[in-house]
């Protein structure tokens, strides 16, 4: 079998991965095994395919690195998730953590740094996933 077809087999593979990361990091390695593929192709040995594929997949995963760093994250940004800034009213807690009906589902809370754990309203500042992270504060 021919080293480009490795190479693209192998990408294909971390495409078939990230479908169930969903982090698209793999999809940069991918396009390392690529450029190793083109490599193979254009007749470069095995040590330039190798080479060629770790920079390549390097470069693209630190470039995405960059970008996702400077983007606001919508777990905490209230101009991409509405949920934030909110109320929502505890009842009682237990150990730091709750269940309280909001937009009429259960959800899991949990307080923020420096939040008293009292029953009461709470403000939601973050959320990940199905769990709101409140704080007692109003500002």
């Amino acid at each position: 079998m021919s080293d480009w077809i490795v190479w693209i087999a192998l990408a294909a593979a971390l495409v078939i991965l990230e479908i169930f990361s969903g982090t698209f990091y793999l999809l940069m390695v991918a396009l390392g095994a690529l450029a190793g593929a083109a490599a193979a192709w254009a007749g470069a040995g095995m040590e330039a395919q190798l080479v060629l594929a770790g920079l390549v997949g390097s470069a693209a995963t630190l470039l995405l690195h960059r970008m996702r760093r400077g983007r606001p994250r919508p777990d905490r940004n209230p101009d991409l998730n509405l949920d934030i800034g909110q109320t929502v009213d505890v009842s009682h807690w237990q150990a730091g953590v709750a269940r309280v009906s909001y937009r009429g589902a259960l959800w899991d809370v949990e307080l923020a740094s420096g939040a008293e754990a009292r029953p009461g309203r709470f403000v939601i500042r973050e959320v990940h996933g199905s769990r709101l992270v409140v704080s007692n504060e109003t500002h």
